[in-house]
């Protein structure tokens, strides 16, 4: 009889696995339920408010140490509990107002594409350079995700966590999907560094391969990364513009702040003539136009006589155009509109929202959902209806880019502003419904990365807070606090140079999911191979 030697590979020995048989076994066989949990929650305080960016590398390190060599069943479990841990203390801010159950709910689908992830990388663990293939799997999970279901959900994405990062200039080159890509690379390519240092047999070969895996996970993307910083930077190619924005505050935080249109409208105008007061005394510079954030005049201006004088009003004593966020109705239609209101001309430009916020600005499954919880469908009575037109207001020569608030996480209604000439971008934002929540942070996190992505100023004025002025190299110059009012006033470059990340668009996202096809149809094969032989 012959017996073969098979080599061990000793950090799998180290991971837990379930053992069978005993109290002592059942709780052993948690602990890797419990470690994907865990790795997920350091994903979630890798976000912002907290500048821990670089915690994002030891949770896909552990991840991808959980998952190595998995069976799909197990990898389904594991990548569930993984996102679990990440969106359930992230999303919170979606049940501030209207209770758990949206919250939960929203949590428990998406974390079903992050389960599929899972088996994706299990897959692929065992190719050569499983990293590569892995941390392709993440990023055409998000793409998913970021489409599906109801026009998608892109909240979450690795890159919106790496706004104060080293990897941040690799957003210049191919937006979020190579900037999340750099940064899972780095934690799967960590662990897989680790494992192959670890191994007892210390040959050349192991040696080789160790520190291989440490150039591909770090030393590439860093590289990547200084080497993108020259596409960073605040130079002001086509002038400069002074720009004011203004934050009114609310009545009073959550959803009844609506209910209160008029006082919401007043305090934006109150704190735009505090503005031109501030001008006349010399305290201020003189703006070359006002923002004011979404919702600022959930009064239709052009059926409501009155609200029009106000904003009049505001726009003659300020003596410059003001980009109003309004709700109006036309043709029978409810739109998220900006307005743009000259002091001599009154409404001359318009942009209305074309990424509709699900749940919150139409009610998907109306009929489902009422019958589940008719209180619901009381809160969106009727559904907004969607622009068609990107968002670029000229005003004396200076095009700003719009994306309204929700708009900021796709990437497509951000880059269609600025491939449609727009020099700077602003996201004019209303978070009341969310209180004090870290929704609002996390909004601003995915404003900056923008502004690096595509070398564009951008402003972010929000009826509450935190409204921001953000440089192109991604810097927050001034900001406001929360639920207070106030306005903030600062010369910004106007910029028209486009980064490779604007000029590719989504192909860098296709590339990447092709990559991760590719990956997964290959360990499909080679499974089905060795089935074959085996059998054999």
């Amino acid at each position: 009889m012959t017996v073969t030697a098979t080599s061990v590979d000793q950090s799998d020995q180290l991971r837990p696995t379930p053992a069978s048989g005993g109290r002592g076994g059942r709780l052993l066989g948690l602990v890797p339920a419990v470690a994907s949990a865990l790795c997920g929650v350091l994903l979630y305080v890798s976000f912002p408010p907290r500048p821990l960016w670089w915690l994002a590398l030891p949770a896909f390190a552990g991840f991808g140490w959980l998952l190595r060599g998995r069976g799909w069943k197990a990898a389904l479990g594991l990548g569930y509990l993984f996102g679990l841990g990440f969106l359930l203390p992230l999303l919170v801010w979606t049940g501030v107002e209207v209770g758990p159950g949206p919250w939960l709910a929203l949590v428990a689908i998406e974390a079903i594409f992050i389960a599929l992830v899972g088996v994706g990388v299990a897959a692929v663990s065992k190719l050569p350079a499983w990293p590569v293939w892995a941390a392709a799997v993440w990023i055409a999970g998000e793409a998913v995700r970021a489409r599906l279901p109801f026009g998608g959900f892109p909240w979450g994405k690795v890159a919106f966590g790496q706004a104060d990062g080293v990897f941040l200039p690799l957003a210049a080159v191919g937006g979020t999907p190579v900037l999340g890509f750099a940064v899972v690379l780095c934690g799967f390519g960590l662990y897989e560094a680790g494992r192959l240092i670890a191994e007892r047999r210390h040959t050349r070969a192991v040696r080789r391969g160790a520190a291989a895996a440490a150039l591909l996970s770090v030393a590439v993307p860093v590289a990547g990364a200084v080497a993108a910083r020259p596409l960073v930077s605040d130079t002001a190619e086509d002038g400069t513009r002074t720009v004011a924005l203004i934050q009114g505050n609310v009545p009073r935080s959550g959803l009844e702040f609506s209910a209160q249109r008029r006082a919401v409208l007043d305090y934006h105008v109150r704190e735009t003539l505090k503005l031109a007061a501030a001008i006349k005394a010399g305290k201020a510079p003189k703006p070359d136009y006002v923002l004011w954030p979404e919702n600022s005049s959930d009064i239709d201006p052009f059926t409501n006589p009155d609200a029009a004088a106000v904003i009049q009003g505001a726009a003659e004593a300020v003596g410059v155009p003001i980009s109003v966020g309004a709700v109006v109705e036309k043709d029978g239609k409810l739109l998220n509109e900006q307005i743009l209101w000259d002091p001599a001309k009154g409404p001359t430009q318009t942009y209305d929202k074309r990424q509709i916020q699900p749940f919150g600005e139409y009610l998907p499954l109306r009929g489902l959902v009422g019958a589940v919880n008719k209180n619901w469908t009381s809160m969106v009575r009727q559904d907004f209806s969607r622009g068609s037109a990107p968002g670029v207001f000229d005003i004396d020569g200076a095009k700003v880019g719009l994306a309204t608030c929700y708009e900021a996480a796709f990437d497509w209604a951000v880059r269609d502003t600025v491939t449609h000439g727009a020099q700077m971008i602003s996201v004019p934002s209303n978070n009341a419904t969310f209180d004090r929540s870290e929704m609002t942070y996390q909004q601003l996190a995915m404003s900056r990365i923008r502004a690096v992505e595509h070398s564009r100023t951008v402003t972010v004025p929000v009826t509450s807070g935190v409204s921001a002025i953000i440089m192109p190299d991604g810097r927050v110059t001034q900001k406001t606090g929360m639920f207070v009012p106030g306005y903030l006033v600062q010369k910004v470059p106007l910029r028209s140079s486009r980064t490779p990340a604007t000029d590719l668009g989504i192909l860098p996202e296709m590339a990447l999911v092709l990559v991760a096809a590719g990956g997964v149809g290959w360990a499909i094969g080679s499974g089905l191979r060795a089935r074959r032989t085996g059998g054999a």
